[in-house]
């Protein structure tokens, strides 16, 4: 077991460095061996590995129409995903709903 206390911080910090290269290390080995079963397994059913990556498909979101614009320039729209813009943050201080903005 490692005296942690007795450590010098530059010894500490090469010793985090070396822990963290480890944990990417042993994360990359578990893949590589889940991707040998991966593969093997679709062998034993006469498969082609590499036609299993068709079935995979990246989940790709819709661009968002515009829910509300700003009064004073039309162009500035959101879509009421993500942070408030600050046309819309002070429109709604002034006392405006988000109703008065909607499209």
């Amino acid at each position: 077991m490692i005296d942690l206390e007795k450590l010098s911080l530059d010894e500490l910090k090469k010793l985090q460095k070396d822990v963290a290269n480890e944990i990417k290390n042993f994360k990359d080995r578990e893949k590589k061996k889940a991707l040998a079963e991966v593969e093997a397994f679709a062998r034993e059913r006469g498969l082609n590995p590499a036609d299993l990556s068709d079935l995979v498909k990246r989940r790709t979101r819709k661009p968002a129409k515009p829910k509300y614009a700003n009064p004073d320039d039309p162009a500035q729209t959101w879509t009421g995903r993500g942070r408030r813009p600050r046309w819309l943050e002070e429109a709604l201080a002034k006392g405006k709903s988000l109703d008065d903005l909607a499209i």
